[in-house]
């Protein structure tokens, strides 16, 4: 199936959060301010089949809100997140951050980049946002970092 990645925009706000609520995800910070931080993977009718957001503070931005449905390709899987450090190149960031309490993910997150690093490496502006303060709180969270 022919997929296609885009930015999302304030007309997908209302999809993007029942999609993500769908997935058991948080929907904290994600409004028609920060919108445009967000990569939608559509099928060909226009469903969202995955998403892939940012939650940016001055140069340092910290992943969020990544949902694939069942049946998507790994290819696209790494399509998404080679446009999400694009994204973040035209937003002008410096570094990506991720969290995750998957250690069978580490291996893919490396793959494309990531290095492991200490929590308390984290810049200290992401204290600001609430969703980031409930991820930071998630027992056996690892935290990895991009440099753009």
């Amino acid at each position: 199936m022919q997929a296609l990645i885009r930015k999302a925009n304030q007309n997908d706000l209302e999809n993007l959060r029942a999609f993500l609520i769908k997935a058991n995800l948080g929907t904290d910070g994600l409004t028609k301010e920060t919108i445009d931080y967000f990569l939608l993977l559509e099928n060909k009718d226009g469903t969202i089949c995955g998403s892939l957001g940012m939650e940016a503070f001055n140069e340092n931005g910290m992943l969020r809100s990544l949902v694939v449905s069942p049946g998507q390709a790994d290819k696209e899987i790494f399509v998404l997140f080679d446009q999400m450090i694009q994204l973040a190149k035209e937003k002008g960031m410096k570094s990506l951050f991720l969290a995750t309490n998957k250690k069978v993910a580490l291996a893919f997150f490396e793959l494309m980049g990531f290095q492991p690093i200490e929590r308390k490496a984290l810049p200290t502006e992401f204290d600001n946002s609430e969703h980031i303060r409930h991820v930071l709180n998630v027992d056996n969270s690892l935290f990895l970092k991009f440099t753009l």
